[in-house]
C-alpha cells in the first residue's frame, strides 16, 4: 500500500507532503484512506469533519487529511487547501445520479488559486459493483481532459478490495518524483 510508495521514494531528511482527499459523502474516501494506511476497512462511519493519517518513512511524511463530503461540511473544504501538494478526488462509480454534483464540487474546487498547478489524482471508486461506471466515461463526464493547468489522472478502483488503490499510488509516486526533478 502507501508504505510501498514511500519506500521506494528517497526524499531528503524531513520532506513532508500534504494530500488533501475530498469527495462526495459516501464516495469510499474513509475507507481509502485506511486501505493506505494498510488498517482494517470492514467497519467504516461517516466522516463529522476529518481524518489524518501521517505515515514517515525514508525521511518522508505525508500527511493525508480525509474531509468529510455531507453538504454541511463541503463550504469548509476551502480552509484545508493551503499548501497542498497533491489532491485526491474519490468518486462513487456506482452513483451515477450523483456525477453531475460530484462534477461541480471539483470544477469548484480546481478553480481555487490554492490549488493551482496542484497534481489530482481522481479515484473512480467502488469498481467491484455492477452498476459502476468505467473510469474512462468519468473522465469525459467530468471533462477532465480540459484541465490544462495540472498533471492529473483518473485511477478505476476498490477501497474495498484494494484493487487499482497500489497503481493511483503509483501515479503520486510518478508526480512527487517528477517535482524533484
Amino acid at each position: 500500500g502507501l508504505l510501498s510508495v514511500i519506500q521506494r521514494l528517497k526524499g531528503s531528511p524531513e520532506q513532508e507532503l500534504r494530500i488533501i482527499l475530498l469527495g462526495l459523502d459516501n464516495a469510499g474516501k474513509t475507507t481509502l484512506l485506511k486501505r493506505l494506511a494498510s488498517e482494517e476497512v470492514s467497519t467504516i462511519t461517516p466522516t463529522q469533519g476529518f481524518n489524518i493519517k501521517s505515515v514517515h518513512s525514508h525521511g518522508l511524511k505525508l500527511n493525508v487529511w480525509d474531509i468529510g463530503g455531507q453538504r454541511s461540511i463541503r463550504p469548509y473544504w476551502k480552509k484545508y487547501l493551503g499548501s497542498t501538494d497533491l489532491l485526491i478526488y474519490v468518486i462513487d462509480s456506482a452513483d451515477q445520479k450523483r456525477f453531475e454534483e460530484t462534477g461541480q464540487e471539483l470544477a469548484e474546487l480546481t478553480e481555487d488559486e490554492s490549488l493551482t498547478g496542484v497534481p489530482l489524482l481522481v479515484f473512480a471508486n467502488k469498481q467491484d459493483l455492477v452498476t459502476a461506471a468505467p473510469a474512462a466515461e468519468i473522465a469525459e463526464g467530468l471533462s477532465l481532459h480540459t484541465y490544462r493547468d495540472r498533471e492529473w489522472q483518473i485511477q478505476a478502483c476498490s477501497a474495498l478490495s484494494g484493487e487499482g488503490v497500489q497503481d493511483g499510488m503509483n501515479w503520486i509516486s510518478s508526480q512527487i518524483m517528477n517535482r524533484k526533478k
